[in-house]
């Protein structure tokens, strides 16, 4: 007798084992060479200059299935399309970003879902943002309110890296002052005294959205606290992620010496109605 529910479950398998994703125009991808080295670009039917590695031609890139194996002047190399974590993980640096262990709970802690409005004040580097707009994709919009036109323009080269920069409205002036014109699901503020900024941006926020505060010492987390719940905000909490990767050989397992401890400090909130 045939199993109909089997053969169904078999199908399926052999379906989603065939599946694959192939690099086309406009993706942004990474070369991968075996010392764990990134080289970022974005696929041309062309001539592509890499920094670091030379130039190479596109074409040959297009129709390739992510995760391939290339060969380089003799070398092997991989090409993928660059994810999230990989994207963070390799932005061009100017002011101190918003690591990837950071930006994950602040996604989390905000429940960012397709669609969503955001609101964000401090782009940095632009990580957060772009872990914000990979988060609310395609159809949401993150608002960023910056006031140093010199961070702007590096977060600007990073986002429109990620290819997400159609739903990014990057905006100048001072959070504390400054009129949106807008209400959104969520707020995210990386500035030095976001406690100052809490009158303004939550005429902009829903009833029930989420804040979100990053901020390096702890009496900044005291006055944030304080301004948070003197504003009637709910189920506000403080907290930092201390992350310890672990080395893996064949003669055994052990922790890395390296530990990523402090970088900053997570103060979340719900907006009341009070």
């Amino acid at each position: 007798m045939i199993n109909y529910q089997t053969l169904a479950r078999q199908t399926l398998f052999n379906d989603f084992k065939h599946m694959s994703i192939m690099l086309g125009v406009g993706d942004s991808v990474y070369i991968l060479d075996d010392r764990g080295r990134r080289y970022w670009f974005n696929i041309q039917n062309d001539m592509i200059r890499v920094k670091g590695l030379g130039i190479i031609d596109g074409a040959r890139l297009i129709g390739q299935e992510d995760g391939s194996s290339l060969d380089i002047a003799g070398r092997e190399f991989f090409i993928f399309r660059g994810g999230l974590i990989e994207q963070i993980d390799s932005v061009e640096r100017g002011p101190q970003i918003i690591t990837a262990k950071d930006a994950a709970t602040i996604l989390l802690h905000l429940d960012l879902k397709a669609g969503d409005r955001v609101l964000e004040a401090g782009v940095g580097s632009g990580a957060l943002t772009i872990a914000l707009l990979h988060s609310i994709a395609p159809s949401g919009k993150v608002f960023t309110i910056e006031l140093r036109e010199e961070f702007a323009k590096k977060a600007r080269r990073n986002v429109e890296r990620s290819g997400l920069e159609a739903m990014w409205e990057l905006q100048f002036g001072d959070i504390k002052d400054y009129d949106l014109d807008e209400m959104v699901d969520a707020v995210a503020l990386d500035m030095p005294d976001p406690w100052n900024a809490l009158d303004n941006v939550t005429r902009f926020l829903r009833p029930g959205g989420r804040f979100a505060g990053y901020v390096p010492n702890a009496n900044q987390v005291i006055d944030l606290m304080k301004g948070l719940r003197e504003r009637g905000y709910k189920e506000t909490r403080a907290l930092e992620n201390i992350q310890r990767f672990i080395e893996v050989h064949p003669g055994g397992v052990r922790p890395s010496y390296d530990t990523l401890g402090h970088t900053g400090y997570l103060v979340f909130g719900r907006r009341s109605t009070k």
